[in-house]
C-alpha cells in the first residue's frame, strides 16, 4: 500500500510513552528489524496536536534515530513522518489500521517567547 508522508510543522508533537523495541511475535517474544538494514525497530508513544484536535499515535523508529534527551512530556520532532493504512485478516476477522513510522526522533526547539 501507498505511504503518505505527514506534514508535522504546524503541529505539536509530545512524548507520552519512551522508546522501547517493538515486538514482532508476543508468543516468542521476537524483536522486529528493519527488512533492508536489519536494524532494531523501536515503538513509541505521542500525542500529535494540530488544528484543535489532539491523538495518540504510536511511531515506530529505527533505533539509530532515536536521538539522546528525549523525556515523557516534552515536545518532540518527528523526522520523516509517514503513515500507510494496513489491513490483515487474524483469525477469520478483518482488521485495519494505520501505521506511522518516523527516521527519527529528536526533542523539539522551542523559540523564545513562544506561548506554551
Amino acid at each position: 500500500m501507498r505511504s503518505i508522508r505527514v506534514e508535522t510543522s504546524g503541529a505539536t508533537v509530545l512524548l507520552t510513552e519512551a522508546p522501547e523495541p517493538k515486538v514482532k511475535d508476543r508468543q516468542t517474544g521476537e524483536i522486529a528489524k528493519d527488512a533492508q538494514s536489519g536494524e532494531t525497530l523501536m515503538r513509541l508513544g505521542v500525542v500529535y496536536i494540530d488544528g484543535g484536535e489532539s491523538s495518540l499515535l504510536q511511531v515506530t523508529v529505527p533505533e539509530s534515530g532515536v536521538t539522546e534527551g528525549l523525556a515523557l512530556g516534552s515536545p518532540v520532532t518527528l523526522i520523516g513522518l509517514i503513515a500507510r493504512p494496513w489491513e490483515s485478516v487474524f483469525n477469520g476477522q478483518q482488521r485495519h489500521g494505520i501505521a506511522f513510522r518516523a527516521e527519527a526522533i529528536a526533542p523539539a526547539a522551542i523559540s523564545v517567547g513562544a506561548g506554551v
